[in-house]
């Protein structure tokens, strides 16, 4: 009874794993997305429980963010600190497993059909938890993005399911994260699928879509309903505001290209010994933080001072400079930061600063600093990522105001231009990973055929066959009405080939070969196709990969059914992932 229901489940799972493979199958990936938004959320609420207990054994009121209450030489010697060990956790591993943070995931994304490695997962949690707590100018959105696609994608490897569906899974841990974090579900899924997966399509919006609100909900179980920070309700914009809006976005825009060259330049000049880099890091936090601690870990609470209070110049003009370059330069020298949180304090600062001065240049030209320090956020959110629609999300879910979009919508444009033609940026993300030799945006060709895994093409009617068969047993080869047969030969150096069935099918009706008891495959006048390996869970782009590099115009599909063993389930040619482009793009 036992063995039967585990070939019942067997069979339940393998037959979900094929309908993976189509490009269709949306109600299996929504059920993938809302385990993964599960396990994301979950992940989440554990990697901010530890950041929470961290500072409770060292902070005055148990807050991750409040370094101005910490004695003064606690405050400084914590970010040199935690540069070191970083650094020194860092530096005896390979390059390969120190790649984190939304780079990582959209190299991975990219080259690796989201298939995310372990290592740097588990370095992601100590290094994200040691930059926060530390004191770093860092932020927890990069490590939630990869914590949540890491999680995903595992569990898709786990069920050995299709490389096309480990891609939306990633999408979906992504949104999750950043739902979670911000408590923002509608972001999330923007941010999915405009920075990280960079396409819109139908199969992956649903799941994405489910698996944010998953995340949300796991978090506002734990956490409530409040967003990162406090927002006023008050929050209001006139027409008159526009020219001065237009500059503001204008600074910002500046100021995220800047930041951008900024890690650009540094990452130029960081072939210095690792431990001085460490401690150049840790020094320069530390020389600003003596006087200004507010540039210590995310700034949340720098961003809520500013919205419901009355802060100086001086703090708000070292915010958004000071944390621009310390951000900046502990990314580019080696310390895998997140650093969304800190983009978007430094616009906040600096939109709050365009506000004050336009209240004291033209009073009657610009509203209150709230506003502007709101729109200054969306705007260099937008400008440093490139990515209008999430930078306007943002604005919508944190503020809960509708009213001021058509601002925000002015601010994320103008200052999105600006970094992009004035520098020449075309995000953050995809200028570091080009800067390290990658491409990370696809051609239209290969994004499409990654949507689809090999068995939605494969061809199934395979027979197997040595190259010299009897005449009887050829015959019973064909009773099976096989498309293609593979002919494996004997000497391991030479590798496998398919033969037509039909090919086959005729010499053996062909008077001229009735008298001959041995047939030779590889002899008789036949249609062949040098073949290659390919896993039955890669995508159609992998596929294409494997031909070009093997120079095949076929692929053997083989799966493991037990330990080291390999079983072969189809044939996929090149003319098939062609045609299937073809018609269904």
């Amino acid at each position: 009874m036992r063995r039967r229901l585990n070939r019942s489940y067997s069979f339940t799972l393998d037959t979900f794993r094929r309908q993976l493979a189509s490009i269709d199958a949306l109600p299996q990936l929504c059920i993938l997305g809302v385990l993964s938004g599960a396990l994301t959320g979950a992940i989440m609420v554990g990697f901010r429980k530890v950041i929470s207990f961290g500072a409770a054994l060292f902070m005055p009121n148990g807050s991750s963010e409040a370094f101005e209450l910490l004695n003064p030489y606690i405050r400084i010697g914590l970010p040199i600190l935690a540069a070191l060990l970083i650094m020194t956790g860092l530096a005896w591993q390979p390059m390969k497993h120190r790649k984190l943070g939304i780079g990582h995931v959209i190299e991975r994304l990219t080259y690796n059909q989201g298939q995310m490695p372990s290592t740097n997962w588990l370095n992601q949690w100590w290094v994200g938890v040691l930059s926060v707590l530390g004191g770093l100018s860092a932020g927890r959105e990069g490590p939630a993005i990869h914590l949540g696609a890491g999680a995903s994608s595992w569990m898709g490897e786990r069920l050995r399911l299709p490389h096309n569906s480990l891609q939306v899974l990633v999408g979906c841990g992504t949104a999750a994260g950043i739902s979670a974090s911000f408590n923002t579900p509608i972001t999330g899924v923007i941010f999915a699928m405009e920075v990280v997966m960079m396409s819109y399509t139908l199969t992956g919006f649903m799941p994405i879509i489910l698996a944010s609100t998953m995340g949300a909900v796991v978090a506002q179980l734990t956490y409530g309903v409040e967003p990162a920070f406090t927002v006023p309700d008050n929050i209001t914009g006139h027409l008159i505001d526009l020219p001065w809006i237009i500059v503001m976005a204008l600074v910002i825009g500046f100021l995220a290209g800047c930041f951008i060259r900024l890690v650009r330049f540094a990452q130029r000049k960081s072939g210095i010994h690792w431990s001085l880099r460490a401690l150049v890091i840790g020094v320069a936090t530390a020389a600003v933080a003596w006087w200004y601690p507010e540039v210590q870990g995310i700034g949340y609470d720098t961003v809520g001072f500013t919205l419901t209070k009355d802060p100086s110049l001086g703090l708000l003009l070292v915010v958004a400079g000071g944390k621009l370059i310390l951000t900046a330069l502990t990314f580019a020298w080696g310390i895998p930061i997140g650093v969304i949180g800190p983009i978007m304090v430094i616009g906040a600062t600096a939109g709050a600063l365009c506000g004050m001065a336009g209240v004291a240049l033209f009073p009657s030209l610009a509203s209150d600093h709230d506003l502007y320090t709101m729109l200054g956020m969306a705007a260099m959110l937008g400008a440093v990522l490139q990515a209008p629609l999430a930078a306007l999300m943002v604005l919508i879910e944190l503020t809960h105001n509708t009213e001021i979009i058509l601002y925000g919508m002015l601010a994320v444009v103008v200052s999105g231009l600006t970094s992009r033609q004035f520098w020449h940026c075309r995000g953050f993300f995809i200028s570091t990973l080009t800067q390290e030799g990658l491409h990370p945006l696809q051609q239209p060709l290969m994004q499409a055929l990654s949507r689809v895994a090999v068995p939605a093409v494969m061809d199934r009617s395979i027979a197997r066959a040595v190259p010299v068969i009897e005449r009887a047993k050829a015959q019973r080869l064909m009773e099976g009405k096989p498309v293609w047969i593979i002919v494996t030969p004997d000497d391991d150096d030479k590798s496998s080939v398919a033969l037509a069935a039909a090919d086959l099918a005729r010499v053996l009706l062909d008077e001229h070969w009735e008298e001959v008891e041995s047939i030779d495959l590889m002899d008789i006048p036949a249609q062949r196709l040098a073949l290659a390996p390919i896993d039955l869970q890669a995508t159609l782009s992998e596929a294409f990969d494997q031909l070009n590099e093997y120079g095949v115009d076929a692929l053997y599909v083989e799966h493991t059914t037990a330990p080291l063993v390999r079983k072969i389930s189809g044939i996929i040619t090149r003319e098939a992932i062609e045609n299937y482009y073809r018609y269904r793009r």
